[in-house]
């Protein structure tokens, strides 16, 4: 049995400063505050301090060098955007973030360059000049969001289901930008490179490609503003790629280099890493080795039960009391999502939500009148518009990515 597969348990002492500790030559004079809370997920090695860094509420801490932040899951059921100060935080080079000396919007510089007939250097003030401003919701999500539950374990950062956020973000269509600097026809992936650096040369830079159709995909953004605000430092201020429907490891922070190519790229961050197997639902039988892999791409369908923690006693017997919860894809859109209070044996079609748009949280509602005594295990299944759902029983892959099975979350009555 599953026990709060959707929340830290969380320690109800007040926060409070223990301490500063400056992270001298890496983020340019930032103090991080280090708290007497911390939470502790549902698996093998699961506790985790809760650390505030600059901008940001106190977060899960997974790793300080580079920063890894898990949002604790209580924070998915205060509205369908996720503030910014609890968005999660992934990065994969020992020199992230940027020093924010260098990250300066006056001095700033985006390079379009490659198989172009027009190289273009952009600042922030001319690209918010010269090209149409967009906007989107949309969940960006890491490809090893719950990578913690797999088993068997398998490496890689042990988060939660926390890895996830959904926000509104504010640019302009990466399409305008290219069709600018006009793609030669010989042209067939692009390039992105963010200010983050290895801090030895023997580690490779984080550059990621699209294809030149995904690139010209018009709801991708190069995005400086996350619901409302410029973006946090420890998001990608001061300019990111938003890429929706797709894994985090596509959305390129501090982005500061396009470049087109005309051939398919085989850096380290798309082979060997980020790679799934050559699978319809991207699983090998566990413990196994894949024999063909393909590179991550777009997500599968995913739901949860935000109102109510596992273990949480409900309302007395005879009162009603509303479930709650989110649910998303990769880009196609939510169709129903169904609940069962009685551990799979019955399921209930939920009530859908505001339409924030096709890639962003959609929430669920169910009223629910518990009876007296015992448990209740609640389930929740989302399928989307082309019939995709979510398995009952948890699928595996040697890297941890893509888990959508269904969740459990036992209450007591």
């Amino acid at each position: 049995m599953i026990r709060d597969e959707q929340r830290p348990q969380m320690d109800r002492r007040r926060f409070l400063a223990a301490g500063a500790v400056g992270l001298a030559g890496w983020t340019g004079g930032a103090v991080v505050s280090r708290a007497e809370e911390s939470a502790r997920l549902p698996f093998d090695n699961g506790d985790r301090p809760l650390v505030k860094y600059p901008q940001k509420r106190p977060l899960l801490r997974h790793t300080a060098r580079p920063p890894q932040l898990e949002t604790p899951f209580p924070v998915f059921n205060e509205g369908l955007l996720t503030p910014n100060d609890a968005f999660f935080v992934r990065y994969h080079l020992a020199g992230s973030p940027p020093p924010r000396t260098v990250l300066d919007p006056e001095t700033f510089r985006l390079q379009v360059r490659g198989t172009v007939k027009e190289p273009l250097t952009l600042g922030l003030g001319e690209l918010k000049r010269r090209f149409e401003t967009v906007e989107v919701v949309a969940v960006n999500q890491c490809s090893g969001n719950s990578r913690g539950f797999f088993q068997p374990r398998v490496p890689g950062g042990q988060s939660g289901n926390g890895n996830m956020g959904c926000a509104r973000w504010r640019g302009v269509r990466l399409a305008d930008v290219l069709k600018a600097s006009s793609l030669l026809p010989q042209s067939k992936q692009v390039l992105f490179d963010g200010l983050d650096r290895p801090l030895v040369a023997s580690v490779p830079d984080f550059v990621k490609a699209l294809e030149v159709d995904q690139a010209l995909d018009p709801d991708v953004v190069l995005a400086w503003e996350m619901n409302g605000e410029p973006l946090p430092w420890l998001n990608g201020y001061p300019l990111r790629l938003v890429v929706p429907g797709h894994y985090g490891t596509y959305w390129v922070k501090h982005l500061h280099s396009i470049q087109v190519v005309d051939a398919t790229f085989s850096g380290f961050w798309m082979n060997p890493a980020y790679r799934i197997p050559d699978d319809p639902c991207a699983h090998v039988a566990p413990g196994s080795t894949p024999k063909r892999t393909v590179p991550i791409e777009r997500f599968n369908v995913r739901s949860f039960l935000t109102s109510h923690l596992d273990g949480e006693r409900v309302s007395p017997a005879g009162q009603g009391v509303t479930l709650r919860g989110i649910a998303f894809d990769g880009g196609s859109g939510i169709r129903d999502v169904t609940v069962s209070t009685d551990g799979g044996r019955t399921w209930t079609t939920a009530r859908l939500g505001a339409d924030l748009g096709r890639y962003a949280f959609r929430e669920w509602t169910l009223d629910w009148r518990p009876g007296s005594g015992g448990s209740a295990q609640v389930l929740v299944r989302a399928t989307n518009r082309l019939g995709q759902s979510q398995p009952l029983d948890p699928l595996w892959n040697p890297a941890g990515y893509m888990r959508n099975v269904v969740e459990r979350t036992i209450l007591s009555l």
